[in-house]
């Protein structure tokens, strides 16, 4: 259904593109800046009449390979991603067809959308380094974050220029920049060494409670809350003598929190929910949602508890949430508590996600409660005590689709707080798009065929709709990449910022299955299995348009143009993801159609595989009995046939290798930046968690440190990256309920 609703909506204006070639050796003031182009103020999009027109593919991703059809114009278009305007500054674009470019404000404009420069390389290079370094005196490197990240605009130069790519922000200043440029960074050091604060000493605000619409009781009776957003909740799980099991030191930095707070006698009573924290204002949300494509009515936070809004340093915005802390009214017939085994997971799937720089929900801490909890986690009738704990989340916010919709379904009295919910979200979460200006210019074709131009500078909801539709599509774009299989992709397990949120029985693939789904309750129809993911976001889209829809905050042309522009994202972001991990220069949608079929077949390990593809030689002299050789610890068991189909397709690989005229070194490092030696694979979860139900904390700890760093060779932890053992594929191992 979802792939048809795809197929049937009609090309749109896509993307607009001026570039200026930088030529070898030029002052900054001759790179020929000669045309000024404007951006989509919702998603960054660089644009100027005259630019060309693409289709939504014609296939199935897992079917039949991925397509995109251009018309019109010479030569391929760039596709050009943006960096949000609310994450840095001044907004920067980096080209995901491996031509980067640089974009500079405008001497004495503010970092706002006003007119933007684009310049074009002819070549790549590395990290942005060219002859332009005759011209910039500074480089700085800055591991992507999640926060802003605050540049120099000095009026009278030509301020800072910035570019972006997959995993490393490159920024570069002119001399003139230089000595403030300086200044900041000691300013910076010196603050990031004075920020250690002790718990008492977080700065706590709270907007949620503040401005929105509050559950009038706070008794703990399970019950419809009406026309409200939350409700203000204590936490109340039993506790005695809880154990600190893992910490996140990296989240800690986050929130400014000094690394001995970890070492403090009542930390774990605090993270437990046994002693209040000092400064935070708790509450459980209301939200409803859409389970198994089915609407479930109210759920809410059963056994989440929100403690408040911490602001650092940088003025960024972090929830703390512990889960697991016991009964709230949205806990229905639940106990509200978690257990060691499912705290685990989340914590440790948390904080591997953001090693694999996949957006997500991080975990600070995760405690013991020293208390028993009693699960039944096949629903089989065959309960079982288990050690109950608390895991310590932290989000820029955990609102999701349901959070809206709940509302929606609740008539015409609940419309007003749908709106200033999504007011409240736009205000605190997508600021930028509270500053845009009416521009008749910028207007782009949505939906059927003779349907009004969208134009999203007129209405912050249309292009609000349309950025979550495009961070949700890149998320699960990244999913695919990793072969990450979430299990529950219901409307309340679908966050409005584009965050992987509520690890459940979730997945890695092992052996390459596209209808591979971790959760037992979803095995008759695998609607979330691994292939589906792309569809079932594309869903889960529709539902949310068509709630800002039911409020009037959008009309129909807007709801289409935000569901085209899903298509369009998870496409782009797929077809680069793909390409990256075969360290090819052009997608090839032939060669890659033909790899996963292949790979399906013979059931090849998905992420060992890619880590092995780098080893191959750009050598078209290759003897075909030595083809397989780098790839032999992932093929095995196949007859003369599968090896023959298998020697096939590498040797189209290598043709594409030497056509690139990458160096074969230059290609594996490349390749070995997207492509992670170590993912959190379910039998590894389930080792440490079972050292952890005997007292032995050191496995979380170890695999921790491993997930943090996926991408790095990491000598002596090798064994986490072997193939899965017999035991893995056991029940409760490789696939869990939605309980778990």
């Amino acid at each position: 259904m979802i792939v048809t609703m795809l197929l049937n909506l009609t090309p749109i204006l896509k993307r607009f593109i001026i570039s200026s070639p930088l030529n070898s050796g030029r002052s900054l003031k001759n790179w020929g800046l000669e045309k000024t182009v404007r951006t989509n103020k919702m998603t960054g999009r660089v644009g100027s009449v005259g630019g060309r027109i693409s289709a939504l593919f014609r296939r199935h991703p897992y079917r039949d390979g991925l397509q995109r059809r251009e018309k019109g114009g010479k030569g391929k278009m760039p596709h050009f991603a943006s960096v949000q305007p609310h994450r840095f500054s001044p907004l920067v674009a980096y080209s995901k067809k491996l031509s980067p470019c640089l974009l500079a404000l405008p001497s004495r404009s503010p970092p706002t959308f006003s007119p933007y420069l684009i310049l074009t390389p002819r070549r790549r290079p590395p990290l942005l380094r060219s002859s332009v370094t005759a011209s910039c005196s500074v480089w700085r490197q800055h591991p992507e974050t999640k926060g802003r990240i605050h540049l120099p605009l000095l009026c009278g130069g030509l301020g800072s220029l910035v570019g972006e790519g997959s995993r490393r922000l490159v920024s570069m200043e002119t001399s003139v920049d230089r000595a403030e440029g300086e200044e900041d960074s000691a300013d910076e050091r010196v603050r990031e060494n004075s920020s250690c604060l002790k718990l008492e000493e977080l700065n706590w605000d709270h907007s949620f409670v503040r401005e929105l619409p509050g559950d009038p009781r706070s008794d703990l009776m399970p019950r419809q809350v009406l026309h409200a957003c939350y409700t203000k909740v204590l936490p109340s799980a039993e506790v005695e003598n809880p154990e600190l099991v893992v910490w996140s030191d990296s989240v800690a930095k986050l929130l400014n929190l000094g690394p001995n707070e970890f070492q403090r006698s009542d930390f774990s009573l605090i993270f437990s929910g046994a002693v209040p924290l000092v400064g935070c204002l708790s509450y459980a949300q209301c939200y409803g949602g859409h389970q198994f494509g089915v609407w479930a009515g109210q759920l809410g936070d059963g056994r989440a508890i929100t403690l408040g809004e911490v602001l650092n340093y940088r003025g960024e915005r972090w929830e703390l949430q512990l889960k697991g802390a016991g009964k709230t009214p949205y806990s229905r017939f639940a106990d509200g508590l978690a257990v060691l085994r499912s705290s685990i997971r989340e914590f440790l799937c948390s904080e591997a996600m953001n090693g694999l720089g996949i957006p997500t929900t991080r975990a600070l801490c995760l405690v013991t409660t020293g208390k028993s909890v009693s699960r039944d986690m096949f629903y089989d009738g065959n309960s079982k005590d288990e050690p109950g704990a608390v895991v310590c989340r932290v989000a820029q916010s955990f609102l999701r689709i349901g959070s809206f919709q709940i509302h929606s379904f609740r008539g015409k009295e609940d419309l007003d707080i749908l709106r200033s919910l999504a007011d409240y979200t736009i205000r605190y979460h997508f600021p930028h798009l509270e500053k845009m200006s009416k521009s008749d210019d910028i207007s782009f074709g949505a939906g059927l065929e003779g349907s009004s131009a969208v134009d999203l500078t007129s209405n912050k909801y249309a292009a609000w709709s349309v950025e979550v539709a495009e961070r949700t599509a890149s998320l699960v774009a990244g999913w695919q990449g990793v072969g990450f299989t979430h299990g529950v992709l219901n409307t309340d397990n679908m966050s409005i910022l584009g965050l992987s949120i509520d690890y459940g029985p979730f997945g890695f693939l092992d052996a390459f299955d596209p209808s591979y789904t971790p959760n037992t309750t979803d095995l008759p129809g695998r609607r979330y299995c691994f292939a589906n993911q792309p569809d079932v976001g594309l869903w889960n889209i529709a539902q949310f348009t068509a709630t800002l829809s039911t409020a009037n905050l959008i009309s129909q042309e807007e709801a289409n143009y935000a569901m085209e522009r899903y298509g369009i994202k998870f496409m782009d972001e797929y077809q680069s993801i793909m390409t990256r991990k075969l360290g090819l220069t052009k997608y090839n949608k032939q060669l890659i159609s033909k790899l996963l079929n292949n790979m399906a077949v013979d059931k090849v390990d998905y992420t060992n595989f890619f880590r092995l593809l780098s080893n191959i030689k750009a050598d078209s002299e290759t003897p075909e009995d030595e083809l397989l050789i780098p790839l032999k610890a992932v093929l095995l068991d196949m007859g003369n046939e599968r090896k023959e189909a298998w020697i096939s397709w590498v040797m189209t690989y290598i043709e594409e290798l030497v056509s690139s005229g990458i160096p074969d070194e230059q290609r594996k490092a490349a390749m070995n930046s997207v492509n992670p030696k170590y993912i959190l694979r379910n039998y590894l979860c389930q080792s440490a968690i079972d050292a952890a139900e005997q007292g032995d904390y050191a496995e979380v700890r170890r695999l921790l440190r491993v997930m943090e760093r996926p991408y790095h060779e990491q000598p002596g932890m090798e064994k986490y990256a072997r193939l899965p053992p017999a035991w893995a594929y056991r029940p409760g191992v490789c696939m869990l309920s939605c309980s778990s």
